[in-house]
C-alpha cells in the first residue's frame, strides 16, 4: 500500500499546527464518520472500503521530504515540523464491517484519538470510505434490478482515474457483482475476471464471419462473441449461429452472443428466437452499453431476453449520484480528562450533528429474522438486554413502537486500539458473502429502487435528551 499520509487538504495541517500552538495536543476527541441522505439512491448503502482506510492508517508517516515540502510552504511552526517527523496513529477506532447495509447519520466509523491525530483523518478517511460505498451502493441497486441474473463490472476504462477503476471494481464485488474486467482488480483481490472482444476485433478482419472463425479458432471454449458491430439480426446473429454450428461438429458448445447498442429490448429477443431455432437454446445472452439499474428494470419490464449484464460507465462514475455525502464530525472533546459531548447547529435541520459517543445498535425480529429498526444510542446506555424497548421518531416523537421479542446487535466493532489493528480483515469473497446475508435481512420494501419504505434509524432515549439539552443551551 502506497503512503498517503500527504493525501490530506491543507486546512487539516493548519488546525493540526493550531492545535499544537495551544496546547490541545494531547487532548483526545471523538469523530464520527456518517453520510447523508441524497434521494431514493442512498436510502440505505453498502459500507465499503474499510480495508483500504486500515492500510492508510497503518502507514500514517511523514518522510522527509514530505517535511521538507512542508517546510517550504513557510505557514507552519518548526516545532509543528518536529511532531510530524515522528508522527503515528495511536488512537481507537471502530467501525462497521464491510458489506454492511447502513443508513443516514449512523456513525459508520468512530475515531477516538488525540485531536491532531484524529483530525489528520479527515480528507483520507472520507476519500477511502465515500468512494467505495457510493459504487458498492449503486453495485446493489443494480443487482436488485437483475433479479437473479449474473452481473459483471465492466467499467475500468471509463473511471476516473486508476484507483477509482481499481477500487470501484472492488466495490462492486461487494455489492454484489460476480466478475469484473479489470485485470489488476482481480489479482490484487483474487476475484473472477471476465471479457471478451471489442469491436476492433471484427473490424480488423476481411469480414464478421472471417472474425468470429478467428476469434473461436482461438477460444473455443469461451466462445462470446459480439454481433452489433455491422447489422445485429442481418449478420452478427446469423454468422455467430455458423461459428457455433462448427464449434459444435467439433464436440464444443459456444458461450453465446454480446448485444453492445440498439434496442436492446428487441435485439435480444429476436435474437433469443434466432438462436433457439438453430438449436441453441442455452447459448446466453449479453448486454452491455450505458446500462444501469433503471435500464435494467426498463429492460426486463419489456421482456428483454438478456442473460448477463456488463455495467461500465453509470456504475463506475455512479452517474447519477457521483458524491455519497459523507461527512466527518466531531461528536465529543476530552476536557480535563472527561468527555464532553459536541454538537454542530446548522440552519439545516438535516445538518444538526448527534453529539457525544455513540453506538449503533440493529434489532431483528427472532421470528423472522428480518431487521426490526436501528438505534443510535450513547455508547453507555445498555439497550440490548433483552428487556422490552421503545423506541421513538427523533422529528415526531409520538410516532412510538415497543420492540420484546429481538436480537440485537453492535454494528460498530473494535478495528484499532491504541493504535494497533486488533480487527482481522476478510476477503473479498467473504465481504461480498456476508452483504448477501446482511441485505436479506431487510424486507424488499426498503430495497425498492423508487420511493422505498422508510427504514426506522431512532434515537435512544439518553441521546435525544442529550441532543435536545444542548440544542436548548445554544438557543438560550
Amino acid at each position: 500500500m502506497r503512503n498517503l499520509t500527504m493525501m490530506t487538504d491543507l486546512y487539516e495541517l493548519t488546525m493540526m499546527n493550531g492545535y499544537l500552538r495551544h496546547g490541545m495536543k494531547d487532548s483526545r476527541a471523538c469523530f464520527d464518520v456518517f453520510y447523508r441522505k441524497q434521494g431514493d439512491i442512498t436510502s440505505y448503502a453498502i459500507a465499503a472500503g474499510l480495508e483500504q482506510a486500515v492500510d492508510y492508517i497503518t502507514n500514517l508517516h511523514f518522510g522527509e521530504e514530505d517535511i521538507a515540502y512542508l517546510r517550504s510552504l513557510k505557514i507552519f511552526d518548526e516545532a509543528f515540523l518536529d511532531y510530524l517527523a515522528s508522527f503515528r496513529f495511536t488512537g481507537d477506532i471502530a467501525a462497521v464491517p464491510e458489506g454492511t447495509v447502513i443508513f443516514p447519520d449512523e456513525p459508520i466509523m468512530r475515531v477516538t484519538a488525540p485531536i491532531m491525530e484524529a483530525q489528520l483523518l479527515e480528507t483520507a478517511l472520507l476519500n477511502i470510505l465515500g468512494h467505495q460505498t457510493l459504487i458498492a451502493t449503486k453495485a446493489s441497486r443494480i443487482i436488485q434490478a437483475a433479479r437473479g441474473d449474473r452481473v459483471l463490472e465492466f467499467g475500468l476504462r471509463r473511471a476516473q482515474g486508476p484507483d477509482a477503476g481499481i477500487y470501484g471494481a472492488r466495490a462492486a464485488i461487494i455489492g454484489g457483482f460476480q466478475a469484473t474486467s479489470n485485470v489488476l482488480t482481480g489479482q490484487m483481490f483474487d476475484v473472477p475476471v471476465g471479457g471478451t472482444h471489442a469491436h476492433s476485433w471484427v473490424m480488423s478482419f476481411p469480414d464478421e464471419l472471417t472474425a468470429f472463425r478467428a476469434y473461436a479458432d482461438v477460444f473455443p471454449n469461451q466462445c462470446l462473441l459480439l454481433v452489433d458491430t455491422y447489422d445485429t439480426l442481418g449478420s452478427g446473429v446469423p454468422n455467430a449461429i455458423t461459428v457455433f454450428n462448427e464449434l459444435r461438429a467439433r464436440g464444443i458448445e459456444p458461450m453465446g452472443i454480446r448485444l453492445d447498442s440498439g434496442d436492446l429490448a428487441f435485439l435480444s429477443r429476436q435474437a433469443r428466437r434466432m438462436l433457439d431455432e438453430a438449436g441453441f437454446p442455452n447459448a446466453k445472452i449479453f448486454a452491455s452499453g450505458d446500462i444501469d439499474e433503471e435500464i435494467i428494470w426498463d429492460l426486463k419490464a419489456q421482456g428483454a431476453a438478456i442473460d448477463v449484464w456488463g455495467i461500465g460507465t453509470k456504475l463506475i462514475t455512479s452517474m447519477d449520484n457521483p458524491c455519497l455525502g459523507a461527512v466527518y464530525k466531531l461528536a465529543a472533546q476530552e476536557m480535563n480528562g472527561v468527555f464532553e459531548p459536541r454538537i454542530k447547529i446548522s440552519e439545516n435541520p438535516a445538518k444538526v450533528t448527534n453529539p457525544g459517543i455513540k453506538q449503533v445498535l440493529r434489532y431483528y425480529d427472532r421470528r423472522t429474522g428480518k431487521a426490526l429498526a436501528d438505534l443510535i444510542a450513547l455508547a453507555d446506555e445498555n439497550l440490548s438486554g433483552g428487556e422490552p424497548i421503545e423506541i421513538f421518531d427523533p422529528e415526531h416523537t409520538w410516532k412510538r413502537m415497543t420492540l420484546c421479542d429481538y436480537e440485537a446487535r453492535s454494528l460498530l466493532v473494535p478495528i484499532f486500539e491504541k493504535g494497533e489493528l486488533v480487527y482481522d480483515l476478510p476477503t473479498l469473497h467473504d465481504i461480498a458473502e456476508y452483504q448477501k446475508r446482511d441485505l436479506d435481512t431487510f424486507w424488499d420494501e426498503y430495497k425498492r429502487l423508487h420511493s422505498p419504505h422508510r427504514y426506522k434509524v431512532d434515537l435512544s432515549e439518553g441521546l435525544y435528551t442529550l441532543k435536545s439539552r444542548l440544542l436548548g443551551q445554544r438557543k438560550a
